[in-house]
């Protein structure tokens, strides 16, 4: 069993600017109670796009000129707080499928692996540039290369990192650990009767 092999995401991008945006902001405590992740995508930053009476605020995400983008580009310590799996889920299902920014929540980046949302990291004039010129041209197309470890928008190019495990599963196509388990349940079973001290496994 292999997962797809990602290696380029390309598209248009969206800036949400401001250090230490936990998982709380992006996904409110309140829908974790959900059953499936299907309505995920209709979350992020739901308490600050709107107000009580369901009013939308000034937020990127409410922005027209925003939809449809595929890469956002945040600033430091993105993902902290909780250990909630909910918060990359709701990025990735509202389209984004690649996150760049200064740094990132250990485990925000590890949750964010499991489904196959690259988490790219570049230096801060780089990305304070990149928001800039999001900024200034929503249409611009940002292209995230995880081979050649580079951002290109427009004429400009930056370099970007990520850990190298993380980016060889990546590009591997093994970055989903349970899919893969599930597809060799056989050979797992096998492994287990030959083993002494498990008992009854199914």
């Amino acid at each position: 069993m292999q997962n797809p092999r990602i290696k380029i995401i390309s598209g248009t991008a969206i800036p949400v600017r401001g250090n230490d945006i936990d998982t709380d902001r992006i996904v409110p405590a309140r829908y974790l109670k959900e059953v499936t992740f299907d309505r995920m995508g209709e979350y992020p930053f739901i308490d600050e796009r709107f107000d009580g009476d369901g009013k939308a605020k000034p937020h990127p995400f409410n922005e027209p000129k925003y939809r449809g983008a595929s890469v956002l580009v945040v600033n430091a310590n993105f993902g902290c707080g909780s250990s909630r799996e909910h918060a990359p889920q709701a990025l990735y299902r509202s389209g984004i499928h690649a996150i760049v920014g200064e740094s990132f929540a250990e485990i925000f980046t590890g949750n964010c692996l499991a489904i196959g949302l690259p988490v790219v990291t570049a230096p801060t004039d780089e990305i304070q540039q990149l928001m800039d010129l999001v900024e200034e041209d929503p249409t611009i197309q940002v292209t995230v290369d995880l081979d050649q470890q580079s951002l290109a928008a427009g004429d400009r190019t930056i370099p970007i990192t990520m850990p190298v495990t993380a980016r060889a599963a990546l590009l591997a196509g093994h970055w989903d650990s349970t899919a893969i388990l599930a597809a060799n349940m056989p050979k797992i079973r096998a492994v287990a009767t030959r083993l002494p001290y498990v008992n009854g496994f199914q």
